[in-house]
């Protein structure tokens, strides 16, 4: 980048919001997602719409690519700025804005920190149930960007289902207000869906609307430990067959397991084989009863031990140990490559089962984790990007998991984005059809492909492996 233009990007923000030395690049080189990293050529942070107009329109003049970046905290290399040009930070532009208790809505910017919106709304008696693992670190402009889901997404949804007003900047400079406060709006196309999960490919979202709810009355966590992944999977698929919806049903195997106790020291037993962790929120009689339905169905399906949190502290040490699942995992080899294959909940059992063939298959170690109430698994691979050997096992391995997903009648991600990482694989699930109407929306909004380039659309499709179920 010419020092003129690097010259004007300062003028509009001011030199101490300008990272520009290698040190600070480099720090902005990467995300979560293992093996890819790009240096940008400025790292900006504006502090407000204002700012981020003329940064847009000097970039389009100039045709500079633009990455939103929040924490960091991708898991599919979609923050990571592989063409260069600039990445915008949103931490000046972190102001809860306003909290409309008439229309139970929430306004704010990008740069919040999601657990930072919880935390404020359930002190004034309201609900925001999106909760990434992340949230504690990730930012509310993230999640949009990304459609992040959760531990909640079972029973209360992801991200989009609580997004009732944007306002975007978009490639050209100019600014669109989608949405509203309204319970219904049904005018034109949904802009906003279009815009949330967009991954910073469409735009720039500067302020963000939010639906919120009353404050659960009541909680109550179970546990339920197994001698075997396939019964903490049908179990799964029993409890939502008894017309119960938990505000979380999640999933642990064996490995997940070790890891979060050796990290914790949670008191996790050394002899099951999977775990199950239930949560049901709202009137206390419903509460009740549907944790002690779950713990009975987990017992019929062969659970070896059950218990039910003695305290609110208890359970939510219970919760942490969950989220903390990936950090755990990640201290125990050179490089971890979270994934994040989604099937439909009557085929949890068949995909866990699938996972653990292609682990032995491919002679790689996977620990698997994740929203399992909802489909959504996050086989993890433990691996040393310095073994080129290995790592071609493991990237054969993932692909494979990928494919058994998707015949599942699944996705190949279901909370984490395409970003890079995962754009070779979109066409497995969209088809020629679906890819080319994408990318005619992206050149109908992005001509010049300056917003976040190289994201979603792969340069290169990956052939399908070939599956034959029952071998």
């Amino acid at each position: 980048m010419e020092e003129q233009i690097k010259q004007k990007f300062t003028e509009i923000v001011g030199i101490q919001y300008v990272k520009q030395s290698q040190a600070q690049l480099l720090a902005y080189s990467y995300d979560a997602t293992a093996n890819f990293q790009a240096k940008p050529d400025l790292v900006i942070s504006p502090k407000n719409i204002d700012e981020i107009i003329e940064i847009v329109k000097l970039c389009s003049t100039h045709r500079i690519p633009i990455v939103s970046r929040g924490s960091g905290t991708n898991l599919a290399a979609g923050t990571v700025p592989t063409q260069g040009g600039i990445v915008i930070l949103f931490n000046r532009m972190n102001q809860i804005l306003e909290l409309d208790k008439e229309n139970l809505t929430i306004t704010v910017q990008p740069g919040v920190i999601t657990q930072d919106i919880s935390n404020y709304v359930e002190m004034h008696g309201f609900f925001y149930p999106p909760d990434p693992s992340s949230m504690k670190i990730s930012t509310i402009g993230g999640n949009v960007s990304e459609n992040s889901g959760g531990l909640r997404g079972l029973k209360y949804g992801v991200t989009k289902d609580y997004v009732r007003a944007l306002t975007t900047v978009l490639p050209d400079g100019s600014v669109l207000k989608t949405g509203g406060k309204l319970a219904k709006d049904v005018a034109g196309y949904d802009l906003n869906s279009l815009l949330v999960g967009s991954e910073g490919t469409l735009g720039i979202i500067t302020e963000i609307t939010l639906k919120l709810i009353p404050l659960p009355v009541y909680k109550k966590t179970g546990i339920a430990y197994f001698n075997s992944l396939e019964d903490a999977a049908e179990t799964v698929s029993a409890i939502i067959a008894n017309k119960i919806i938990p505000a979380t049903l999640e999933f642990m195997d064996r490995g997940t397991m070790d890891a979060v106790e050796e990290f914790m020291k949670l008191g996790l037993p050394k002899d099951a084989e999977a775990m199950l962790l239930m949560e049901q929120d709202g009137d206390i009689e419903l509460v009740e009863r549907d944790i002690q339905l779950m713990i009975d169905v987990a017992i019929e399906k062969g659970a070896k031990a059950t218990a039910i949190a003695a305290s609110v502290k208890e359970a939510d040490l219970l919760k942490t140990g969950r989220r903390s699942a990936l950090s755990a995992l990640s201290r125990k080899r050179p490089t971890t490559i979270l994934e994040d294959a989604t099937v439909p909940r009557s085929e949890i059992a068949n995909m866990v089962r699938s996972i653990q063939k292609i682990a032995l298959k491919y002679n790689v170690q996977i620990s698997t984790f994740g929203h399992a109430g909802d489909g959504n698994l996050h086989p993890t691979c433990l691996t040393d990007i310095r073994d080129h050997e290995e790592m071609e096992r493991v990237e054969q391995a993932l692909e494979e998991i990928f494919e058994v997903a998707i015949s599942l009648g699944g996705t190949i991600t279901g909370e984490h984005g395409v970003g890079e990482m995962k754009a070779p694989y979109l066409e497995w699930k969209l088809g020629e059809s679906g890819i080319q109407l994408m990318k005619q929306i992206k050149q109908a909004i992005d001509p010049l492909n300056i917003m976040n380039p190289g994201k979603i659309f792969a340069k290169e499709k990956k052939m399908r492996v070939v599956i034959h179920h029952g071998e």
